[in-house]
């Protein structure tokens, strides 16, 4: 910690090589992604918190996502929209290293909960009599708090590998502090660490979508083996479109660590935009594709409607009433 004592603060400077002119669009649209997140996944947590009867293990797995998902954003976006907003871009080199900690926390976590997601799909449709004593609501609450705790051990270890580098500049080329993005001013050479790092996501990215790619290719096998053509047409819809969503996880993540490793030169503004992507587009989705579309939430979500406008109708009448005894 030592050796970054000239540096008190970073500044950072979002998408780098764009005009001032485009500064208002890109603010507002990162603005309305942060709302389109605080509102799906505070909905999904409101829902699953709140309703007993949603309290089964795969509504528990999209919990932990919802929150996940959440605290990223919140972590991350209001930062960089003041930059746009107000011009305040600095963040303390404290704020910079907790920014850093919390994206390899929570993208991590997010990594290990789509594999447990993966894993409850292929015990449900590939062995449905064994569900109930493979997976129960204990066990899987278990394993979720293993997860947090095994996935902030590793971003802890990155945070404090990062914080340990001299540093020569305090410009970081992002929307949010990242690994790369402090490496990137380091005084000495750090490729030895960059290696370190290298291995410790690709151990976290690598373990898990092997996983889920098995899981879900068991899964569509079964599909096609076991359902009639409409179910079958159901479900590959379904599997299609959480597998774009592990896929544009995953896989903008690899390429962008293989491309630092073997220094393939990206334009900035498009490295910035591939982590915005990455990171940001799956937080958007993922209420909607895991949980928005399931049977059970919409259910949940019609009887409150239902009863919002029962209670409305029923306050029509009195106001009627309060209303013509006054003008007598």
């Amino acid at each position: 910690m030592d050796n970054r004592s000239n540096i008190s603060e970073f500044v950072l400077l979002g998408f780098p090589g764009i005009g001032e002119k485009f500064h208002t669009p890109v603010s507002i649209a990162l603005f309305l992604v942060y709302l389109t997140s605080l509102f799906s996944n505070g909905v999904v947590i409101a829902l699953i918190s709140c309703y007993r009867h949603l309290h089964q293990p795969m509504y528990v797995l999209i919990l932990n996502l919802a929150i996940s998902d959440l605290l990223f954003d919140t972590i991350t976006l209001p930062k960089i929209v003041a930059k746009y907003w107000f011009n305040d871009g600095s963040i303390s080199f404290a704020g910079c290293i907790f920014q850093l900690f919390s994206a390899h926390f929570l993208g991590s976590f997010d990594c290990y909960i789509l594999l447990l997601m993966a894993i409850d799909r292929y015990v449900a449709i590939c062995k449905p009599l064994r569900y109930p004593s493979l997976i129960n609501n204990r066990r899987t609450i278990l394993i979720c708090c293993f997860f947090w705790f095994f996935t902030s051990i590793i971003a802890l270890t990155i945070a404090l590998l990062d914080s340990g580098v001299e540093l020569c500049g305090q410009n970081i080329r992002s929307c949010f502090c990242t690994n790369t993005g402090v490496l990137s001013l380091a005084c000495a050479d750090v490729a030895s660490l960059k290696r370190t790092i290298f291995c410790i996501a690709m151990f976290v990215l690598l373990l898990p979508l092997f996983f889920i790619l098995f899981s879900y290719g068991v899964i569509i096998r079964v599909i096609i083996t076991q359902t009639h053509s409409t179910s079958r047409r159901r479900a590959f819809y379904t599997c299609a479109t959480q597998l774009c969503v592990i896929c544009l996880y995953f896989i903008p993540r690899i390429f962008v660590y293989v491309a630092n490793q073997v220094k393939l030169i990206l334009n900035e503004d498009v490295n910035v935009l591939i982590l915005c992507l990455y990171n940001f587009v799956p937080h958007m989705a993922n209420p909607v594709i895991y949980c928005l579309r399931t049977k059970e939430i919409r259910r949940t979500l019609k009887n409150i409607i239902k009863r919002w406008i029962l209670m409305k109708n029923a306050r029509i009448p009195a106001v009627n009433v309060i209303t013509t005894s006054s003008q007598f």
